[in-house]
């Protein structure tokens, strides 16, 4: 690792100004990547700014039942929030899937959002990699794909977004908070994250200097089911293979979905949020043929790399059973 100056900010504007003073600095909070980077090499920040004595840890419910969660708070602690259980139960079911219980006592809702992919090819050094360096080449490309996009990647990155908090925070609909000293602004979590494109190093919409304060999560409607699914390679403390998120919301008396919302986890660069599948299943009864098809219909535009085709039949396995065990109710 490569020594780097550390600056122990008190507030927002502290921590801001230290940033910009320093060019190439990093924001730190749990630390459970950007360390782990470090030490391979893959960032090489001259100077960190602590976030972590910044109070932004606080979880607390706002006026007409929205929910607000710090930048700060440990995922161990939203995960176990009564109001997360009671309401946002797919949240808290991701956060459980996400990491090992030591993780989940550092890493944070900021940090979470921010982590970058897990690609074997971004993390080594000695490969070419143009998330890690813009115009070097995707080595991936040639290389091995299972781990890989089959939605949306580009000709210059085929790597996936490892958070499972992130794919329950975009079918809530909820929204990313961020400071800067010229101001505040929000982002839909569903377009915080970038698809590759031509500029894959661009990781997320965030501007430079700008931090992470909070994650808002609108007032769940009444009656709305939620959960979260995961497949991985062994029961714990792994990244998704495919995952999925879904809040379903029926109109009891019809029989007929009032509003659906699916993301997709593992399949992408960053969480997939399905609007096919919720147009075509919106007024539609949730029945098995319907689901399926409104699934396929979603899927229909994935393109495999090789050897991860699995992931698409995966996914729309997942998405079927969640989606079919909501409707009939048994969470």
């Amino acid at each position: 690792m490569k020594p780097f100056d550390y600056v122990r900010a008190t507030t927002l504007q502290e921590a801001a100004e230290a940033h910009a003073a320093r060019p190439g600095s990093r924001y730190l909070a749990g630390g459970t990547n950007l360390v782990d980077l470090m030490k391979l090499g893959v960032e090489t920040p001259g100077t960190l700014v602590d976030l972590s004595r910044i109070p932004l840890h606080a979880i607390e419910e706002l006026p007409g039942g929205a929910l607000r969660i710090g930048a700060t708070a440990r995922a161990r602690d939203v995960a176990a929030h009564p109001l997360v259980r009671a309401r946002y139960p797919a949240l808290a079911q991701a956060l459980l899937a996400g990491a090992s219980p030591q993780l989940r006592n550092v890493a944070t809702t900021g940090g979470n959002l921010l982590q970058r992919t897990r690609c074997t090819y971004f993390q080594d050094v000695s490969k070419a990699c143009n998330k890690r360096e813009p115009g070097s080449g995707c080595s991936a490309l040639d290389g091995i794909h299972r781990d890989h996009a089959v939605l949306g990647h580009s000709p210059h990155c085929v790597a996936t977004h490892p958070s499972d908090m992130a794919v329950a925070l975009a079918a809530y609909d909820a929204d990313v908070e961020l400071y800067a000293t010229g101001g505040t602004r929000t982002v839909a979590a569903t377009a915080f994250h970038r698809l590759p494109g031509d500029h894959p190093e661009q990781d997320t919409e965030i501007r430079d200097g700008e931090i992470v304060t909070g994650v808002l999560l609108p007032a769940a409607a009444p009656g709305a089911r939620s959960r979260y699914r995961k497949a991985r390679d062994r029961a714990s403390y792994a990244f998704a293979l495919a995952s999925v998120a879904v809040v379903l919301d029926l109109d009891a008396d019809a029989g007929l979905v009032r509003r659906v919302a699916v993301a997709f986890g593992g399949l992408a660069h960053r969480p997939w949020r399905a609007g096919t599948l919720e147009r075509t299943l919106t007024g539609s009864a949730p029945t098995p043929e319907a689901v399926r098809q409104a699934v396929e219909a979603e899927l229909a535009g994935a393109r495999p790399l090789g050897d991860n085709a699995f992931k698409v039949a995966l996914a729309g396995n997942l998405a079927c059973d969640v989606l079919g065990a909501l409707a009939r109710s048994d969470t």
